[in-house]
């Protein structure tokens, strides 16, 4: 039974600049999420991914959106630039609309001193007019180039949190879209 499987997970990879520390991260909670039975976990980096800017239709955005719907939950790896989110991340939530509905959204965060809760706190925004969920745990690695530590206990804890939420709200809400259409 469809309702039976373990959630699709998507681990949207935000940044895509060359040098970036996002693999690391990535890496690093999709090891967390990947030792979960709920989770079928799929990670999708928007470096590998030509969406176009223009936000036009066509065979990368078909597939895109194709792969959008087909997730149960979120969670974005988001480095902060100049207070803010990357831009292909922007692109990537803009491109498709209804396939994003009804879904959960957890983040994973890496920067300087704010740690990328800057860039969270102006994707909660975006993620809301898009009909998601938005988890309120949420994963920060401070001035992570010279500090990332993949055994703080801190880190570790928030997203097992997060990771439990998620599957909590991932099964909450594809139960409920299987039952009733998100009316949005």
């Amino acid at each position: 039974m469809e309702l039976e499987r373990p959630l699709r997970l998507e681990v949207i990879v935000g940044s895509v600049r060359t040098h970036r520390f996002a693999p690391v991260v990535a890496d690093w909670f999709v090891e967390r999420a990947g030792a979960r039975d709920e989770f079928d976990t799929t990670v999708l980096d928007l470096a590998d991914t030509s969406l176009p800017q223009d936000l036009s239709a066509g065979p990368e955005a078909d597939a895109f959106a194709e792969r959008i719907g087909r997730a149960d939950a979120f969670v974005v790896v988001t480095s902060e630039y100049n207070h803010g989110y990357p831009a292909a991340l922007k692109t990537a939530l803009d491109t498709v609309k209804y396939e994003w509905r009804a879904k959960p959204i957890g983040f994973v965060a890496y920067g300087g001193m704010s740690g990328g809760l800057r860039s969270v706190e102006q994707l909660r925004q975006v993620v809301a007019e898009l009909h998601m969920v938005s988890l309120r745990e949420a994963v920060s690695f401070h001035q992570a180039r010279k500090h990332f530590d993949p055994a703080d206990g801190a880190a570790n804890d928030a997203a097992e949190r997060m990771l439990t939420q998620l599957a909590w709200w991932g099964d909450a809400l594809r139960t409920q879209r299987a039952h009733v259409p998100y009316p949005g």
